[in-house]
């Protein structure tokens, strides 16, 4: 495992080149188990069927996404962790890149066996404060044949990288420039979706 210096530097340094990062497990495990132990431990009062667009145009639509979500906070310790390690990051990636990211928030997401998410973009150039996307995934002993693949596209519909969700894995890409989509899982698939924003 890198160095925290070194993780920095490795990200901003992708998303300099290539507007993308994926890392193997980089969070200290002590936070990477504690908050799998509380996603999964989320009972179904708790978690919320996810919906697409934002604001006034948010809204349900279960043939485009069904999986379901709760969101972190700083008055949970274990939420607030990870939001703390985020904290660096936004700090690292703004002396490092001068993105001018300014606030943090995420999810926990739940896709049950079955679930997916259809190609989508997170923002769209000129329309959204939204720039990068995080996400860390939660699932321990991940097989490929458990499927749940995130797929990250490229120019010209091509699919420039298929993700297995293994524990502790960590992907960060710029909001509006890759298309993406996750595909069905066959079994519960635990992960934690975030976004930077600009002011805007």
């Amino acid at each position: 495992m890198m160095n925290l210096d070194d993780t920095f530097e490795h990200i901003a340094t992708a998303l300099m080149d290539k507007g993308y990062c994926i890392l193997p497990q980089v969070l200290p495990e002590a936070i990477t188990l504690a908050l799998t132990q509380r996603v999964t431990k989320l009972t179904d009062k708790q978690l919320s069927t996810a919906g697409i667009g934002r604001n006034d145009k948010h809204h349900l639509n279960t043939s485009i996404r069904n999986d379901e979500t709760y969101w972190l906070t700083n008055e949970n310790k274990i939420d607030k962790q990870y939001l703390d390690w985020m904290e660096q990051l936004r700090i690292e990636i703004n002396q490092r890149l001068y993105m001018g990211l300014f606030k943090f928030e995420a999810h926990y997401a739940h896709y049950s066996e079955g679930a997916f998410y259809q190609r989508h973009l997170d923002a769209f150039k000129g329309k959204s404060n939204r720039v990068l996307s995080t996400l860390l995934y939660l699932n321990k002993e991940w097989q490929e044949s458990d499927a749940g693949e995130l797929l990250l596209y490229g120019d010209n519909d091509t699919i420039i990288e298929t993700v297995i969700p293994s524990y502790g894995k960590v992907v960060v890409f710029l909001s509006d420039r890759f298309p993406h989509e996750v595909l069905k899982a066959n079994r519960d698939r635990y992960s934690i979706a975030g976004w930077f924003y600009i002011r805007g």
